[in-house]
């Protein structure tokens, strides 16, 4: 038989490790072991228990998302996790769609998370984001004439401090901030050969801008970038200007590409060096992955912070359709967001339950939806690949209205 309740530290400690060693996300290793209690304690947890042990585990954590220039309530789902002996009994999407019912009955518009494979959190109206850009290269490449300022060591033991970093940095459309520091204390310990080096010069000396790494050799590398925080574009500029500093040693650094800048604009001969390090240990290179996905919780309550610059407005009847149905218990209050609505998208925006015969109408599953709201993907390109359809004039007046979205980022990896 199996049962859902909320995660118990003491009686489900030893069994969600095991899930997590079990899986391959952390080793037999009281450090590991620490910062997964780390993510498990600041999050709203559920285990599915069978024969009376805990073997699939589902974290939900606070935070918020911009949307233009508002910020919404948010849901980072921060790990699903299921054990060797409970595989395809349907565990690890009816906890999540319990923990989003949730979170949709408490008030948060938008959930978000990192996805092990495409089509898994589909059937959960989750849809992708766009492309991210993981870039590496060699920083002696970095055309970056100014000359970095010391920086200062950052440690494991300055999370509060580095959170509060993060939870301060300049962010752009889509940009998600996760709210418990002990979130980033878990994240800070959970790599090997990790070390941090920031720039502390915010009133009172808070951290303005920061880099946080990993290096597997430490002589030469690869380095890898986790994050960077910063404010400014000077600040951003700076920490490069750090990256570029460790050239004369190290040959290969990655990063994800900071959201609207394109890392190449700043790299001598990229094309170049592409080819000469072809197949190395040190290959320079530049892969896109589109790897989180996000879903509308409340459609009424995301459309009435959407404010799209512009005098006009576009109107239309939406059909809304929600695959989450099927992994709520009978009887559950919320689920899920499909149904008729009139939409209207412009300076202000609102979702009206109902339909007007004189306006056209789109069909949408929520997944292909979101990511139109989000600025995505294109109403166009998702008619083509996505379960959305509607007359070829509203596809086109939806992308003319939506072209002021930037590229969505969340620019938080969770």
């Amino acid at each position: 038989m199996v049962k859902f309740r909320r995660y118990d530290h003491a009686r489900d400690q030893a069994a969600v490790h095991r899930i997590w060693q079990e899986v391959g996300w952390i080793e037999d290793d009281e450090k590991q072991k620490a910062a997964m209690d780390d993510f498990v304690g600041c999050a709203r947890a559920l285990v599915a228990e069978v024969r009376g042990e805990a073997e699939c585990l589902a974290l939900m954590t606070s935070g918020a998302m911009q949307y233009l220039d508002e910020e919404l309530p948010f849901a980072g789902v921060t790990g699903v996790t299921t054990s060797r002996v409970a595989r395809k009994q349907n565990l690890a999407g009816r906890l999540t769609a319990q923990l989003l019912a949730e979170e949709a009955a408490a008030g948060t518009l938008v959930a978000g998370l990192g996805m092990f494979e495409q089509g898994f959190y589909d059937k959960l109206g989750f849809g992708c984001g766009p492309y991210e850009h993981w870039i590496s290269f060699d920083p002696a490449q970095l055309r970056i004439k100014q000359r970095p300022r010391v920086p200062q060591r950052i440690t494991q033991e300055d999370w509060q401090i580095v959170h509060a970093s993060r939870l301060a940095r300049w962010r752009g459309h889509a940009a998600v901030n996760l709210t418990p520091p002990e979130l980033t204390r878990g994240e800070m310990a959970a790599g090997k050969g990790v070390f941090g080096l920031g720039y502390f010069d915010g009133p009172d000396g808070a951290l303005t801008h920061h880099l946080w790494m990993s290096g597997s050799d430490k002589e030469h590398g690869p380095y890898s970038v986790w994050w960077m925080s910063y404010q400014t574009g000077a600040h951003l500029l700076e920490l490069l200007a750090l990256l570029r500093s460790f050239g004369d040693q190290v040959r290969q650094v990655s990063l994800r590409e900071p959201p609207g800048v394109q890392v190449q604009d700043l790299l001598q001969q990229p094309f170049r060096f592409r080819q000469l390090t072809r197949k190395s240990e040190f290959e320079n290179r530049n892969q896109a992955t589109a790897y989180w996905q996000a879903r509308i919780l409340d459609l009424p309550g995301c459309l009435a912070r959407t404010r799209l610059p512009g005098p006009s407005s576009l109107r239309f009847n939406l059909r809304l359709s929600d695959p989450i149905a099927a992994y709520l218990p009978d009887g559950a209050s919320w689920r899920g967001v499909g149904g008729e609505y009139v939409v209207t998208l412009g300076p202000e925006s609102s979702a009206a339950p109902g339909s007007e015969v004189a306006l056209p109408t789109l069909e949408a599953s929520v997944n292909a939806f979101t990511r139109l709201w989000l600025g995505a993907c294109p109403a166009r390109g998702l008619a083509i690949t996505s379960a959305l359809a509607g007359p070829a004039t509203l596809l086109e007046a939806l992308e003319a209205r939506l072209a002021c979205l930037p590229r969505p980022a969340f620019d938080w990896d969770f």
